[in-house]
């Protein structure tokens, strides 16, 4: 993984494009797929297209990997801020995996007090990260202020939890669930796995609504708000007591606290004013975009293949006015 290559590749496209590269216009943000380990550079606001500077299929999501991409991308001289799921920042932030009991990285947060998970607010804040104490396993790589907390991913870890609830009682509203999505096992419903194109066809389907019952209808209907008027791109005025809403009925309604719904209970001020500009949605659509370039090249995945999807970008630029055209007619 030569990713001095890279770099320099990353320098010529900008270039090319003529865009300035200001670091603190850019996040980072790392994740894997079935295929391999990316890292990739994102435009805070998402106008400008996401640029991958880390590739390996050798690399899994570990500590030790998570080290050695950081140092060969020299973090330490640009020091982007990172978005990614919970599991990477955990593993970035050295903090051990699995059900721990001091699971979140901003707080002492006892993930095991259950008696105390809508109660309890304010917990003490984490000042040491001392390995082999409160489920600090290893060193942190990063600094915590520069982390940008998921919206896509609490968004996902809310509907979970919603649906887990209602398959707790097997209520009108889950057969509803099994009836409108047959392809998707019993299994993943039961642990509430749904993706955004389903999230998004629910949200407007008035007969699931008409299934629900009272708790359950108000805790879509905040879930509903809190999508529209805090993880978006549009935080609302009122978005503290929305937010205190979505917390009163999915505590009504039996759903578990996870560590997603702890940063909406107990770090909303650590949330930046727009999620959906620094939103995590847009590192993972570039899955979507670098897996038909893996698959042209069928497993020779090297720094040609990353400059090829960067080329690709360069020619899709609209309005991009060329120096040679061709006068060729195809018949």
């Amino acid at each position: 993984m030569d990713l001095s290559v890279i770099l320099m590749i990353l320098m010529v496209f900008l270039k090319k494009l003529s865009q300035d590269y200001i670091i603190s216009n850019w996040r980072l943000f790392i994740d894997s797929s079935q295929r391999s380990l990316k890292a990739v550079l994102l435009h805070n606001g998402n106008l400008k297209p996401c640029i991958p500077i880390a590739h390996s299929v050798h690399l899994k999501e570990s500590y030790d990997n998570m080290k050695i991409l950081l140092d060969a991308i020299k973090y330490n001289t640009y020091k982007w801020q990172i978005c990614g799921d919970l599991k990477v920042i955990g593993m970035l932030m050295g903090m051990q995996g699995g059900f721990a009991k001091y699971c979140c990285f901003l707080c002492m947060w006892d993930s095991r007090a259950i008696a105390d998970h809508y109660i309890k607010q304010n917990w003490n804040q984490r000042i040491f990260y001392e390995p082999g104490t409160n489920s600090v396993q290893s060193i942190p790589l990063v600094d915590p202020n520069n982390i940008f907390l998921p919206p896509l991913h609490i968004k996902l870890g809310l509907i979970k939890n919603f649906v887990k609830a209602m398959g707790k009682t097997n209520s009108e509203g889950f057969q509803y669930l099994k009836e409108k999505f047959p392809k998707v096992s019993a299994a993943k419903l039961k642990e509430g796995i749904l993706i955004g194109p389903q999230i998004r066809e629910l949200i407007k389907n008035n007969n699931f609504v008409r299934c629900l019952n009272t708790a359950e209808k108000e805790a879509w209907q905040a879930f509903i708000w809190t999508c529209e008027n805090f993880l978006g791109n549009h935080k609302a005025l009122t978005y503290k007591d929305g937010i205190q809403n979505l917390l009163n009925a999915y505590n009504k309604l039996g759903c578990r606290m996870s560590l997603k719904i702890h940063f909406l209970h107990s770090h909303l001020d650590f949330f930046p004013e727009n999620l959906g500009a620094v939103s995590d949605e847009q590192g993972e659509r570039f899955h979507q975009d670098i897996q038909l370039m893996e698959t042209r090249y069928q497993g020779f995945w090297n720094e040609s293949m990353l400059a090829d999807y960067c080329w690709m970008l360069y020619r899709d630029v609209p309005d991009k006015n060329y120096n040679r055209k061709s006068f060729s007619q195809h018949f």
